[in-house]
């Protein structure tokens, strides 16, 4: 019997789905965008975390990021997780110096003039996380085709609807070309500093290393003490336990800056030694649905997010 490539992806795609419901129940509800956003957080935070979603009376971490989606829809959050906008945001509240240099804003992957970018590069879309993000280190060794194509799935990502997360509902869908910024030397990639921030003040500094190798994650407070807990659940510590950044004092001050006024946020900075730049305003990391490991810190971030009593609803 033959079986063509198309026939053995379906089989194994299939397979994938029986060994692991929780993988096709989200495709089936990243699907139906006809459902209500609460009904829509309801049934996949059943699906994802195994519990139901207590919106009438949160008090966990996970539970808390879903109440804000639903309630606490201020318009300038659309501004904030625009990567192009947000620098421009930024800008105004920390000063020019912290922003990665833009090399270009286009609608259309046809319209990038590949011939003018510089030999490192890095190619997002503005309106989503990962999908269609290109990192160049070296552009003869690109495929130019094959980066417009994954342009393209990026831009027709309905973000919004894989989670609900209101503030990308109404972001232009636009591809940035970003300045290529080379990590410290003798690391092969640059460390991610994400400040998670309650009621406007950050608590934690979480670190992410090793994305080109195996990635890992780890927590510090402000006095750089090695936390006990993972956000996702599923990452591991790094073997090696990350050295406090050159500018660690200065980032965490500026996500202070940043984080002024919302219930929750996490800043991210990159921190290449000689200097330190803004990254991305998130205000759902893992859609609040990637867990706590331990649990009892699902509760104990959700303590330190305040929310106005009168204003719930179930």
């Amino acid at each position: 019997m033959i079986i063509n490539i198309n026939n053995s992806y379906l089989m194994n795609t299939f397979f994938l789905y029986l060994k692991n419901p929780k993988i096709l129940g989200n495709v089936i509800l990243s699907r139906c965008g006809w459902i209500p956003d609460k009904l829509f957080l309801k049934l996949k935070f059943y699906l994802n975390m195994g519990r139901c979603l207590d919106l009438k009376n949160p008090h966990t971490f996970s539970e808390k990021l879903q109440w804000l989606k639903l309630y606490n829809r201020r318009s300038e959050y659309t501004i904030m997780v625009d990567k192009v906008k947000a620098k421009e945001y930024v800008a105004a509240v920390l000063g020019n110096e912290y922003i990665i240099p833009t090399l270009g804003v286009w609608s259309d992957p046809e319209e990038i003039n590949f011939d003018s970018l510089p030999e490192r590069f890095v190619l997002k879309c503005n309106h989503n996380s990962g999908t269609g993000m290109y990192i160049c280190k070296d552009k003869s060794k690109m495929d130019v085709e094959k980066v417009k194509s994954e342009l393209r799935k990026g831009l027709k990502e309905n973000y919004f609807k894989k989670n609900r997360e209101w503030p990308y509902k109404n972001v232009p869908r636009r591809i940035l070309a970003e300045q290529y910024i080379d990590p410290i030397p003798g690391k092969q990639d640059l460390p991610d500093y994400k400040f998670f921030c309650f009621e406007g003040e950050p608590k934690y500094c979480q670190v992410i290393s090793g994305r080109e190798t195996k990635m890992c994650i780890d927590f510090f407070d402000h006095e750089w003490v090695h936390q006990p807990f993972h956000e996702p659940r599923d990452y591991p510590f790094a073997d090696v336990v990350p050295q406090k950044p050159e500018h660690f004092e200065l980032m965490w001050s500026a996500a202070r800056k940043l984080a002024e006024g919302q219930h929750f946020s996490r800043i991210d900075f990159y921190d290449n030694g000689d200097h330190f730049f803004f990254g991305e305003i998130t205000f759902f990391p893992t859609s609040g649905m990637g867990g706590v490991d331990p649990n009892d810190y699902d509760a104990i971030f959700g303590a330190m997010i305040k929310l106005p009593v009168d204003d719930r609803i179930g």
